[in-house]
C-alpha cells in the first residue's frame, strides 16, 4: 500500500522517559570507614516536545511512525554523583497543528506560531538518593527513593492549514486553476472533470499586502451527511481572514445556476459552523466561454444582492464583492486580488498584537496538598479505605517496597500529611484494607496506626549508633579537657570574683606548707600532674 505524501491527520502514541533511581551509598576511605551518605540522585527522564516548523506542510512523518518514545535518566552513584537527565525528543509539526487527547478528546494545544511549543508528555522525576535524604536527624538513611514513571499518552494531530483566504466551492469550479493563475503554486489542472484531493496553498502578493490562498476539495449538497469527501477537509479554512466562492459559471449541469450553487456551499458552511463571521467574496469564473460570459452578465446583480441582503450581511459596505474572471485568460483577476488584500489587511488590523514564543506544559504534578479518603469496594467486591491525592500517590511510586526502611519513610510522610488521622476519624480499625491510588494499579497494605493517643515516636529512621561512637584520640583529647575544666574549677572555689584563675594557680603552688595544710580537703589535678594541698609539695609533680 502506497503511502501517501500529504497526511492531515495522525495518531501518535508517545512515552516520556523515566526518572533514574537514587543511590544508596557511604563514603569510605582511609581512616573514615564511615563517612556518611554520599549516594546521588536519579536523573530526570526526557519529555516529548512538539515544535512549530514552518517549513513543513503535512503529517506524514508520523503516518509513517506512529510511536515515539525519550529517554530515561541514569540512577544515581556513589561519591555524590548524580545520574545523566534524559533528553528530550523535540517533534516537528506544521503550523496550525491541532493536538487532542486520543482517550479524553481533550484538547492539549493548538500550535500555529512559529516556533511555538507544547510538552506533551513529561518526563518521571529522577529519585533521591540517601545523600539528599539524610538530615540533623536522619544522618544515615539505608534507602534511597525510586525514580518515577515517564507520562504516556496517545494523541490525535490534525492538520488546519494556515491561510488568510480560503476558496471553496463545487468541484472542478476553477480553485486550483486559480490559485495557479494569482500565484506560483502548480496545483494540478487538467481539461477535465475532477476534484482536488489534498488542500493547495499559494502566496498571493497585491500592492503591499501578501497572503497566502488555500483550496479545499470540491464540496457538493449533503456533505454534511457524509456525501462526497464530506466536510473532512473544511478545517484548513477554520483560520481563514475570508472565504472567496468559486463559481463555474460554464457548467452543463442541469439545474445548477450561480445562484443556486451559493445556496448550497453556503448551507454546507453553516452545516460545519464556525465560519458565519467570515467576509465573502465571489468569483464568477470561467467567462472566457462565451456562454459562461453571457450567464456571469445576467446574474451579477443578483449574486450581489444575494450576498447583500442574505448571505453575508454583516460585511455589505457598499465596495464590488462579486468579479467576474478567467483563471485562462486572466481577466478580472487583478481586481479579485485587491479585493482579497483588502479584507486581509483590514482582518490584520483587528488582531491583536503578536503573543511572545509559548511553551505550552502539562499541568505540574504534586501542586497542593490535598487528599481523599472514602470507603469503596475494590475487583473483588472487598471493602478498602482507598486514598487518592497527588502527593500520596507519587510517594507510593517512588517507594522501594523491599526495603523496610523505605516502607516507614512512606509511612512517617503519610503521617505527617495527615493521611492516618483521616483514616482513624473516619472510623478505620488496625487490619483494615488501604490502598492508595487509582484502580488495579493501587498499592493495597494493611492499615496499622504507628501513633496511639498519647504516644510518641520513640526513634527517628535513619539513625545509626556506629557515627555516634568516637575515635579513640577524640576520647583522650575530651578526658584531658574535662581534667582540666575540673581542675580550674577546685582551684577558683573560694576565690575572689575579679580574681584572675593564673595567679590564683600560682599561689596555690607558691604557698607554704602550713597555708596548704589549713586546706587538707582541696585536691587539685592539673592535666600532666597533680598537686596535693596536703603534704609536702614535692610528693607531687606540676606542669
Amino acid at each position: 500500500m502506497a503511502i501517501p505524501t500529504f497526511v492531515d491527520r495522525a495518531t501518535l502514541h508517545v512515552d516520556a522517559g523515566d526518572g533514574g533511581d537514587g543511590c544508596v551509598s557511604v563514603h569510605r576511605e582511609k581512616f573514615k570507614p564511615l563517612g556518611g551518605p554520599d549516594g546521588g540522585n536519579g536523573g530526570d527522564g526526557g519529555s516529548v516536545i512538539l515544535r512549530v516548523d514552518p517549513g513543513l506542510t503535512t503529517l506524514v512523518d508520523y503516518h509513517r511512525q506512529s510511536f515515539r518514545r525519550a529517554k530515561s535518566g541514569q540512577p544515581g552513584q556513589g561519591s555524590h554523583r548524580s545520574g545523566a537527565r534524559g533528553e528530550d525528543i523535540v517533534l516537528a509539526v506544521p503550523p496550525g497543528t491541532l493536538v487532542t487527547d486520543a482517550d479524553t478528546g481533550e484538547e492539549l494545544a493548538d500550535l500555529f506560531e512559529p516556533d511555538a511549543e507544547a510538552v506533551i508528555v513529561r518526563g518521571g522525576k529522577g529519585g533521591l538518593g540517601n545523600e539528599a535524604l539524610a538530615s540533623t536527624t536522619r544522618r544515615a538513611p539505608g534507602f534511597a527513593l525510586l525514580g518515577e514513571p515517564g507520562e504516556s499518552r496517545t494523541v490525535t494531530l490534525e492538520l488546519k492549514v494556515v491561510a488568510d483566504v480560503g476558496l471553496v466551492g463545487f468541484p472542478s469550479a476553477g480553485k486550483s486553476s486559480l490559485i495557479a493563475a494569482i500565484s506560483r503554486a502548480r496545483p494540478k489542472v487538467a481539461d477535465y472533470p475532477f476534484t482536488t484531493l489534498i488542500p493547495n496553498l499559494g502566496v498571493v502578493v497585491a500592492g503591499d499586502v501578501t497572503f497566502t490562498v488555500a483550496d479545499v476539495p470540491g464540496l457538493i449538497e449533503g456533505a454534511s451527511t457524509g456525501r462526497g469527501l464530506g466536510h473532512d477537509f473544511l478545517r484548513h479554512i477554520e483560520r481563514c481572514q475570508a472565504i472567496v466562492h468559486v463559481v463555474d459559471c460554464a457548467t452543463f449541469e442541469p439545474g445548477r445556476d450561480p445562484l443556486a450553487d451559493l445556496r448550497v456551499i453556503e448551507a454546507e458552511l453553516a452545516a460545519y459552523g464556525g465560519l458565519g463571521d467570515r467576509p465573502r467574496l465571489v468569483a464568477l469564473n470561467k467567462v472566457d466561454v462565451p456562454d459562461g460570459a453571457v450567464i456571469a452578465d445576467m446574474a451579477l446583480a443578483d449574486v450581489a444582492r444575494l450576498l447583500d441582503e442574505e448571505l453575508d450581511t454583516d460585511h455589505a459596505d457598499g465596495i464590488v464583492r462579486v468579479f467576474p474572471v478567467s483563471t485562462k485568460s486572466g481577466e478580472g483577476l487583478g481586481a479579485l486580488k485587491f479585493a482579497m488584500a483588502r479584507l486581509v489587511a483590514a482582518r490584520r488590523a483587528e488582531a491583536p498584537a503578536p503573543a511572545p514564543r509559548v511553551v505550552l506544559t502539562p499541568t505540574p504534578v504534586g501542586g497542593g496538598a490535598g487528599f481523599t479518603v472514602e470507603r469503596a469496594r475494590d475487583a473483588r467486591g472487598d471493602l478498602v479505605w482507598r486514598v487518592r491525592g497527588a502527593k500520596p500517590e507519587r510517594w507510593t511510586r517512588q517507594t522501594d517496597f523491599s526495603n523496610n526502611e523505605a516502607i516507614g519513610y512512606l509511612s512517617d510522610r503519610l503521617g505527617r500529611l495527615g493521611v492516618e488521622e483521616e483514616l482513624l476519624a473516619q472510623g478505620a480499625q488496625p487490619g483494615d484494607a488501604v490502598a492508595i491510588g487509582p484502580g488495579e494499579d493501587a498499592i493495597v497494605f494493611d492499615f496499622a496506626p504507628q501513633l496511639e493517643t498519647g504516644a510518641e515516636l520513640l526513634g527517628v529512621r535513619g539513625e545509626d549508633p556506629r557515627l555516634e561512637e568516637l575515635r579513640p584520640a577524640a576520647r583522650r583529647r575530651r578526658a584531658r579537657d574535662a581534667e582540666y575544666q575540673a581542675a580550674r574549677e577546685a582551684a577558683m572555689e573560694g576565690a575572689g570574683r575579679d580574681d584572675d584563675w593564673r595567679d590564683v594557680r600560682r599561689r596555690l603552688l607558691e604557698a607554704p606548707d602550713d597555708e596548704a595544710a589549713d586546706d587538707d580537703d582541696v585536691e587539685v589535678v592539673w592535666p600532666g600532674g597533680t598537686w596535693l594541698g596536703r603534704g609536702d609539695a614535692s610528693e607531687g609533680t606540676t606542669p
